[in-house]
């Protein structure tokens, strides 16, 4: 793709354009106030398999949602058309739904005192000058490196590597508009072992902003091929109250439970089990929980929320204390608290740390679990009951002695927020939250 056929900063003032026909359109056929959000997207995506060409897509996307208000009734509507009939459409669209809407008290637009002013620079836009060609090459070498990495590697489940960049604009009838340029690029290789009986299935993958610093495609491919071979001859064990080790790649997503119940949407449904959690210690005091928006590079990085307000770094959770809500203009309003800038979620949640690695955490717990995948869904929000399937390596004597499958892990997440022993340093920043692999000092594991 050529710097012309990019969809980069420089469509940034064709949107922005955009955006300010449809928000004069919105007060002309009669909305109180409206917001919108115009996004153009394009890019490339091969896999590969079994030293196959499957796919090489293309794709390129566009549109607009609109949300407007008519007093205090809201309605909504979308479209991936584009041009002035597609405009007054949508626009017409909203507003039918917005006049048979009930009428909410806490709807409406964000202050206009609170919008973002200052946009810093990101650095999120480096488009990969990658030609079709050269994405295949680069899949068909992951995958090879996969099957040269061990005897065991039979077949494969799939390379797949993706390029994208787009631009989103935000605007809203309070006289804010504000818009920034992305890209994001991945490697992924799923490869499936056989032998002693079994057939296990195991991954590996990169992403990053710059697609020349995702990791080497051999490597991928090998640390695949390594994952899927260690898991053969996995087995249940005996039910049992053990330590259980979160490996790093799965250990966000305890703390995406916690954003979960502190989330605004959750609190003013009464449906979250951390509601009047507010000042209340939930995790050792070592720990703290804080929101970096403005990093840099980072995938999770933003200037303003979904409402427009610029976002700031602060702690959700302070030596062990949680002393924020993740708050948007709505649910605030709900809550009658201000916005915490986090309409649309957090922004890269860093956790604390120490200095221990996987292994030292492995010593450490001495018996126990290292989980390394996690299935379903088993999580009640409303009591922060938690119990998911889940395979690993049993452990013994702080050394791995064999794979582990057909087991389910359960606890409470009050306990085991409570309950985190250490967090390593091998963090993982692939996503939106940065930590290591957590140790927790007993879950129920229920096996054979």
């Amino acid at each position: 793709m050529s710097e012309v056929e990019r969809i980069g900063p420089q469509a940034l003032p064709a949107l922005q354009e955009q955006v300010e026909a449809i928000l004069a359109e919105a007060a002309r056929q009669g909305a109180s106030a409206c917001e919108v959000a115009v996004s153009a997207g394009q890019g490339l995506s091969t896999t590969v398999r079994q030293g196959e060409v499957e796919t090489v897509e293309f794709n390129r996307d566009q549109g607009f949602g609109i949300t407007l208000y008519v007093g205090q009734r809201k309605g909504s509507a979308s479209t991936s058309a584009t041009g002035e009939a597609a405009i007054r459409e949508t626009v017409a669209a909203a507003l039918a739904i917005a006049r048979h809407a009930s009428e909410d008290e806490c709807a409406g637009l964000a202050d206009a005192a609170l919008m973002a002013r200052d946009m810093p620079e990101l650095d999120l836009y480096h488009p990969w000058s990658i030609t079709p060609e050269q994405a295949v090459e680069q899949a068909l070498a992951c995958e090879a490196a996969a099957f040269a990495a061990d005897a065991r590697i039979k077949n494969a489940d799939g390379t797949s590597l993706n390029t994208h960049q787009g631009c989103r604009v935000y605007g809203n009838s309070n006289g804010f508009i504000g818009g920034y340029a992305s890209t994001r690029h991945s490697l992924s290789c799923v490869m499936i072992a056989e032998g002693e009986g079994q057939m296990q299935r195991d991954y590996w993958y990169d992403v990053n902003r710059q697609g020349e610093l995702l990791a080497d495609p051999a490597g991928i491919g090998q640390r695949a091929a390594e994952r899927a071979v260690s898991r053969l001859g996995a087995r249940p064990v005996p039910t049992c109250e053990v330590p259980v080790l979160f490996a790093a790649e799965l250990a966000g997503g305890l703390f995406s439970h916690l954003l979960a119940a502190i989330s605004g949407g959750n609190l003013y449904r009464h449906s979250s089990f951390l509601e009047g959690a507010l000042g209340q210690c939930l995790f050792p005091e070592w720990l703290s929980l804080d929101e970096r928006p403005h990093l840099p590079r980072a995938l999770g990085s933003a200037a303003f929320d979904g409402d427009g307000l610029a976002t700031y770094a602060k702690p959700f959770v302070e030596k062990g204390e949680l002393v924020s809500y993740m708050l948007g203009t709505y649910s605030g309003r709900k809550l009658g608290l201000p916005s915490t800038a986090n309409s649309g979620g957090v922004h890269n949640l860093f956790v604390t740390h120490g200095d221990e690695d996987q292994q030292a955490l492995l010593r450490r717990m001495g018996r126990g679990l290292l989980v390394t995948e996690l299935m379903g869904q088993g999580l009640n929000l409303v009591t922060g009951d938690y119990s998911r399937g889940a395979a690993g390596f049993w452990v013994e004597n702080g050394e791995i002695q064999f794979p582990v499958q057909e087991v389910t892990i359960a606890g409470n997440l009050r306990d085991m927020f409570r309950q985190i022993v250490a967090v390593g340093r091998d963090l993982e920043r692939r996503g939106n939250i940065c930590t290591g692999s957590v140790l927790i000092e007993k879950m129920t594991v229920a096996g054979s």
